[in-house]
């Protein structure tokens, strides 16, 4: 697994998203896919902590990566990626709030 900060470009590259360079320094990145019901719950947990600290989230389906970035995370979904920090599910509000 790469460093965090290129990981988080790759992100960005690889599922087009076009943040300016302040927003995607602090967004946090929900990875994850359609079908997935721990991701439907892990955005319902970014929702309720995005809501109290008012941090940008982006929502990214891996199925938008290439086949070998998206095997990095295809068995360990949903992930979030903050700036500094990759945190694997299972995870609360209160774990995210550790992070911020």
């Amino acid at each position: 697994m790469t460093d965090i900060t290129t990981t988080r470009q790759l992100i960005m590259q690889q599922a087009q998203l076009k943040l300016d360079s302040d927003n995607a320094e602090k967004t946090w990145f929900l990875l994850g896919t359609v079908g997935c019901h721990l991701c439907d719950e892990a955005e319902n947990t970014l929702r309720l902590f995005s809501s109290v600290t008012a941090t940008a989230i982006e929502k990214v389906d891996i199925a938008d990566f290439d086949e070998d970035f998206m095997m990095q995370f295809a068995t360990i979904i949903p992930v979030v990626l903050t700036p500094t920090q990759q945190i694997n599910h299972p995870f609360s509000v209160v774990d995210l709030m550790a992070w911020q």
